[in-house]
Order: C-alpha cells, then structure tokens, then sequence
C-alpha cells in the first residue's frame, strides 16, 4: 500500500462549510467504513454535513454536480470498484475519475476523493478505516475536501 508519505490530518476548523458526502452502494461493509470515516472528520472538524447514497461509481459525478448546485462547499465522494475479468473495471475507474474532476473545475470546488479502485476486496478492506484497517480514505477524503475549500475560500477573498 502507498500509505508513506501522506499528509498530516486533523485539526481543522471547517466551521460555516456545507459538505455532501455522495456514496456509492456496492461492497456494503467497504463503503459503510468509508463514510464513517468521512462523517468522523466532518464532525471533528464542525463542518455541516449530509450523506447522499446513489447506485455506484459511476453515478457519483452527477450527484457530487446536483450538490454543488444545491450550494455545497465541498463534496466528498466515496466508492468502491473491484477489478474484475471483464474491461469493465477500466471503463468505470476513468469515468468516474474524470467525471468527479470535470465537476469540481466546473463548479470550482473540491471533491474529496475516496473511490478505491482495488484488485480485490481485500485491498477495500485494509483501506476503509475498519478495525484492523491500515488506512482510512474516507477520512482522508473529507480531510482534503475540507482543506482544500478553506484553501479555496481564502483564495477568493
């Protein structure tokens, strides 16, 4: 796993931001850690948040889209993709990935990225911030979505 070299989290004080976190469905217990996770940071770091789930990966980017519209200052998105024997997976993993970027750039606002693209569901399991978890991406996550709008904010003024 890339764990080394990642960035400090924590101590953030996103107090007055409205968060959506957008979740996919699949892969249950993987994705119920990611949120956690997520909600955990958001919670310590006194931004206003809500959950919204959708189908899969790749309904992401509309949601994380209609939030923006809605008046969130950030998202975080968080789902699950398994590589399986089919070309799906590539198909699924670059849409979503580009669908997400393509919707923060229009709307100028992050979206925390917390899509694990795995080769199998153990690899979900050791980065979901579950016990025994050696990472947690969701709590990652939302640790830069937030920063990156307190960031954003100070940029415009």
């Amino acid at each position: 796993m890339s764990g080394a070299g990642a960035p400090k989290t924590g101590n953030i004080d996103a107090r007055g931001l409205n968060v959506v976190i957008v979740a996919g469905t699949w892969h249950e217990t993987i994705t119920d850690g990611l949120i956690a996770g997520a909600q955990r940071v958001l919670d310590e770091a006194s931004a206003s948040h809500r959950l919204v789930r959708v189908p899969g990966s790749f309904e992401l980017a509309v949601a994380a889209q209609a939030a923006f519209a809605g008046g969130a200052d950030a998202v975080v998105a968080l789902g699950v993709i398994i590589r399986g024997g089919t070309p799906h997976f590539d198909y699924v993993a670059a849409a979503t990935t580009d669908g997400l970027t393509r919707v923060s750039l229009d709307a100028g606002k992050p979206v925390g990225f917390g899509v694990l693209t795995l080769d199998d569901e153990q690899q979900g399991l050791d980065r979901a911030g579950l016990p025994g978890s050696t990472e947690d991406k969701g709590a990652e996550a939302a640790d830069a979505a937030l920063r990156t709008a307190l960031v954003t904010r100070e940029l415009r003024g």
